[in-house]
């Protein structure tokens, strides 16, 4: 019987098929790394110098991908919204001035510990902090 084939050995592949997709799919699923997002902004200045292709850039090198964009003109009401923490503090109001003094491109980033990462690549939110630490910085909030 040299050659021949056991009548088992179509149904042994056909039914291990099912099993090997299952083992491999359960590895898969254990090394997935769970993502975050987080949202970022690209100023109006930084719109209007046309910095938003060197900030895109350093964005994604520095692992995020950019799951949406989009050019908005925030009102102030929606800027006030948005700041809303800051509410009390005395930049308030040159801030929402500020953000509806142009359009604004909102992006929506993702990597693992996505919210983590963003912050360290902004830097320091201070002006004063940020010209010290990240004195060649694209970012900011």
């Amino acid at each position: 019987m040299g050659g021949a084939t056991s009548p088992a050995a179509p149904c042994l592949s056909v039914c291990l098929l099912p099993l090997l997709f299952l083992f491999l799919h359960g590895c898969w699923s254990c090394v997935a790394i769970e993502r975050e997002r987080t949202l970022a902004m690209i100023k109006p200045d930084g719109l209007s110098g046309n910095y938003t292709e060197r900030i895109k850039e350093v964005i994604l090198e520095s692992g995020f991908d950019i799951v949406k964009e989009a050019v908005v003109q925030l009102d102030a009401e929606r800027a006030s919204l948005f700041y809303a923490e800051h509410s009390g503090r005395s930049f308030f109001d040159s801030l929402v001035k500020y953000m509806t003094s142009g359009p604004v491109l909102v992006m929506i980033l993702e990597r693992p510990d996505a919210i983590s990462h963003w912050r360290v690549l902004i830097g320091p939110t201070d002006a004063r902090k940020a010209k010290i630490s990240n004195p060649n910085r694209y970012c900011g909030t």
